[in-house]
């Protein structure tokens, strides 16, 4: 496979994670039990973003995996193998070194290498289509269970300049089975200036399973008290509130911000558009 460089190596104490997973339902919110397998599915994205998915669905849980993946591998070429530990990952995510965990791990890097994705966007001018899994190439060594990872060289264009955004690990690490609050978190990170969402729009966006509106919306605003306050104690500042059936948010400080941002956040929501649920 040919290699092409990362864009410059983010902060240790971040996570840099391409927009489309975070403002999309790719990693989805819903409670635990047999997963859904889907195939050909459209995920509900936000502006000029499609994803069909083809997989297991994936939680925040396979997400901290993702991100914890491109975080090893973002100091050497993409398309090159990176060589980890299930010890070394685990510590990334912040998990103890059980038997139960190495389990769930190696279950997580399996889910996420069966992915088959056609995902396309708008990258500086040109459509960008990306036809693939997550992760490209997964082995593992039975004798000294190292794993060798492959990211797929094809990802770089959705680590181009205002497409890519670094994820606050210690808040995100905080908000740890709080699945709704790690969501909104990330995807709020990926705008500067959000646009007002009804609580309507973000249920669809997210991917949950809650079953009524009434419901999400008491999820949602206990899950976003819950990302203000994780915020506040580690350095940064975000205001949310729920105003009827509309969530208002509105950034302060913050410790990382994306290296390349994004100017004109309200052209990606002029209106909320239709959005294909999850069946």
């Amino acid at each position: 496979m040919s290699k092409a460089m990362w864009p410059e190596p983010w902060p240790e104490q971040a996570r840099g994670v391409p927009n489309v997973a975070l403002r999309s339902a790719l990693f989805g919110v819903f409670g635990k039990g047999a997963r859904r397998y889907l195939e050909q599915v459209q995920v509900a994205t936000t502006g000029d973003a499609q994803i069909l998915y083809t997989g297991q669905r994936l939680d925040q849980g396979d997400l901290d995996v993702w991100e914890a993946i491109l975080h090893l591998a973002r100091r050497q070429p993409l398309g090159a193998q990176c060589e980890f530990t299930a010890y070394q990952l685990l510590r990334l995510i912040c998990k103890t070194d059980t038997g139960g965990n190495r389990r769930t791990l190696h279950r997580r890097i399996l889910r996420l290498k069966a992915t088959a994705l056609e995902m396309s966007c708008n990258v500086q001018g040109r459509r960008v289509t990306y036809i693939g899994s997550l992760i490209h190439d997964a082995i593992q060594d039975e004798r000294t269970k190292r794993y060798v990872v492959v990211i797929n060289v094809a990802w770089r264009p959705f680590f181009e300049a205002a497409h890519f955004t670094y994820i606050d690990w210690v808040i995100r690490n905080e908000l740890d089975g709080k699945p709704l609050a790690q969501w909104l978190h990330g995807f709020y990170s990926t705008h500067d200036q959000p646009y007002p969402l009804t609580v309507q729009f973000l249920h669809k966006l997210s991917g949950s399973d809650a079953a009524c509106m009434r419901s999400f919306r008491q999820l949602l605003k206990h899950a976003a008290s819950e990302w203000a306050h994780a915020s506040a104690r580690h350095g940064s500042q975000v205001d949310v509130n729920l105003l009827g059936d509309v969530l208002h948010v509105r950034h302060g400080p913050r410790r990382w911000r994306r290296q390349h941002r994004c100017e004109n956040t309200v052209e990606l929501f002029p209106a909320e558009p239709a959005l294909m649920q999850l069946p």
